[in-house]
């Protein structure tokens, strides 16, 4: 399970980040909206912990923001706030609300509980001419015939799928499959998309876009 946390202290942050991983979650880290922005684009969160207040802004009005156009994913507020009204309008556009200080073994519970109500929902076939995933069954198919993916493999090639036949940065891809740091040299990205060139088999459709990335057409 993938979690975002935006924090923008920095003890706390790498206090939460460390105590997550150590729970068994993969964790990005973002110390401001533009950030929380960028990495939002970019992946899939079972959970976002947000600070209530951060330098850029007020993080419920951000997330408030996001709900309007459809964004499902489960979020935990944090904040030093702690007045019936802010829980109030805290749990209006949020999930669950932590009042700082807070036991970091309580979050890292809150945080599970969220990941798992978040599995609950809908989850969708996403489709770019005859490749599709299932994404709750965790199911490829080209041409109705089954791929066998590696966990990485589904992860690239949803995000390829997502994209719409838009071209996807190499580094986007390797922040999605790898949540460990990849050396920028590494060749495994390379690998990985020679495989899934295999498996989706003729007429080719993973094509490179040279000093981008790669896309689906």
């Amino acid at each position: 399970m993938r979690v975002l946390v935006i924090e923008d202290d920095d003890g706390l942050r790498m206090a939460l980040d460390g105590s997550l991983r150590g729970a068994g979650f993969a964790v990005d880290t973002a110390v401001d909206l533009p950030q929380a922005d960028e990495a939002l684009s970019v992946n899939g969160y079972d959970c976002a912990v947000f600070d209530r207040m951060l330098p850029t802004g007020d993080s419920l009005r951000y997330v408030a923001e996001r709900r309007r156009t459809g964004w499902a994913v489960p979020v935990l507020f944090l904040t030093a706030r702690d007045a019936v009204s802010d829980r109030i309008d805290g749990l209006a556009w949020g999930d669950d609300y932590l009042v700082k200080p807070f036991a970091t073994v309580e979050l890292v519970a809150r945080v599970g509980s969220l990941c798992r109500r978040g599995d609950t929902a809908p989850t969708p076939v996403v489709r770019y001419g005859d490749v599709e995933l299932d994404v709750g069954r965790h199911e490829a198919r080209r041409a109705g015939r089954v791929l066998t993916l590696t966990a990485k493999e589904f992860v690239v090639l949803e995000r390829l799928l997502a994209a719409g036949g838009e071209p996807v940065r190499r580094v986007d891809l390797i922040a999605m499959a790898w949540d460990e740091l990849v050396p920028p040299a590494s060749n495994v990205l390379d690998v990985l998309i020679a495989q899934l060139r295999r498996k989706l088999g003729p007429p080719p459709v993973l094509h490179t876009v040279r000093g981008v990335g790669y896309l689906l057409r």
